[in-house]
């Protein structure tokens, strides 16, 4: 079988932002999900609502270490004192009544006796054999904690679409929940082409090179917790090409591939998935990272990203991540937060497309500064190791002066 001969159609290049907006306008969450113990959720996405099933705080309970008072019994502009009858912990509180001129010494967490409405922290008191001297102007209800304040029995606690962090964790925990229905794991499959790629393991052959993109996406991809299928290095062959797309696309939600989406002879991937599916565009006006496609094979949403190593990590950060995210369940911020520093380096650009550069954050005097790498070529993955941000030029900005303000996008939290 072979690919047919016929030219390319033409197809207009996109802008950034308007090729982030077809990917997350067309797609929609995943179907599926599974009940799991907490501990197994951490960054897993909440099918349901969680409903607080009891009120957090259970019980009216104190904020801070001090005293538990009537407020009927403290003066409003003079010194009070109140015989203490008792102590309240958390955890063993006060089984008797607090009466008139009485208090009880309360810890943090401890739940209010019975009587007492207000707390007075033990800073301001005073202590005089059995008794405790409050000052004036202490407000009823200060530092008490009111059953449901937290949570409201019936209240949602957490949303559905939430990703489960460290906190969430916490807060099912403190409902009494041990399991939660969350989203089951986006299935992506993945595979480099190109017959220069070979796997690590054995000697390089004449014009050889290392596969590094599998390993690449692969670490991106198990830090959002997909399950995966590497598919290995697919030869530039149409036969081989069409049987690992329908292999792929028949056991996955996502399919990525890398190289083989410019126009050169041996770039099949473009022709094969609008032959096999659609594809919506495959132009974008950045660098690096222009030729991109995506699309869709049957059910399972396709990105066809560039060959060269950063430029598979650009356009993998830039808009495969936040859709991956956006399929798992979640809802993506509309675009990445930029910090605007000053550049220490000058850098050349030609208005029209929106370039991503590598980047090294510092501070120097006390001011947070950015300079680029030395090698900005697609190809040196080294320069991308030794950033920690993106420099973002946009499209209609030129070249850059030392001095000149630029926005930068940190690799914390993204990569």
């Amino acid at each position: 079988m072979s690919l047919e001969t016929r030219s390319a159609p033409r197809h207009p290049s996109l802008s950034v932002d308007d090729a982030r907006r077809c990917i997350l306008d067309r797609i929609d969450p995943i179907d599926g999900s599974e009940r799991i113990a907490i501990r197994s959720a951490l960054g897993r996405v909440l099918a349901e609502a969680v409903v607080a099933p009891i009120n957090v705080p259970a019980h009216d309970n104190s904020a801070m270490d001090g005293y538990a008072v009537r407020a009927d019994d403290l003066s409003p502009d003079a010194e009070s004192s109140l015989q203490v009858v008792g102590t309240a912990f958390a955890g063993r509180g006060f089984s008797g009544i607090v009466g008139k001129g009485q208090a009880v010494r309360i810890m943090t967490g401890g739940v209010m006796p019975m009587g007492a409405d207000t707390i007075v922290v033990q800073e301001v008191v005073r202590i005089e054999g059995d008794r405790v001297i409050a000052p004036g102007g202490i407000r009823r209800g200060q530092n008490v904690r009111r059953a449901g304040e937290d949570l409201a029995e019936g209240a949602v606690a957490l949303p559905r679409g939430k990703l489960m962090g460290p906190a969430e964790l916490g807060l099912v925990a403190s409902l009494g929940l041990a399991e939660v229905s969350v989203a089951r794991r986006l299935r992506v499959a993945f595979f480099s082409t190109g017959d220069e790629l070979a796997s690590i393991g054995r000697p390089l052959a004449p014009g050889e090179v290392y596969d590094s993109n599998r390993y690449t996406l692969h670490g991106a991809l198990t830090r959002l917790g997909c399950e995966l299928l590497d598919m290995g290095v697919i030869p530039d062959r149409p036969e081989a090409l069409e049987a690992a797309f329908r292999d792929a696309a028949a056991a996955s939600d996502v399919v990525l591939t890398t190289g083989g989406v410019s126009v050169g002879e041996a770039d099949f991937i473009r022709e094969l998935m609008g032959r096999l599916g659609e594809v919506s565009f495959w132009k974008i006006d950045i660098k690096p990272g222009r030729p991109m496609a995506f699309g869709r094979i049957g059910s399972a949403w396709m990105f066809g990203l560039p060959g060269n190593p950063v430029a598979v990590m650009v356009t993998y950060y830039q808009f495969v991540m936040d859709a991956l995210l956006k399929l798992s369940g979640l809802d993506p911020l509309p675009q990445r937060p930029l910090v605007p520093v000053p550049c220490t380096t000058p850098i050349r650009k030609l208005a029209g497309r929106r370039e991503y550069l590598r980047g090294r954050i510092f501070i120097e005097d006390g001011t947070w500064k950015v300079r680029s790498a030395a090698s900005q070529g697609s190809g040196v993955l080294r320069s991308m190791s030794e950033a920690n941000c993106f420099i973002v030029l946009n499209e209609d900005r030129g070249d850059v002066a030392p001095g000149d303000t630029v926005d930068v996008q940190l690799f914390d939290g993204l990569v």
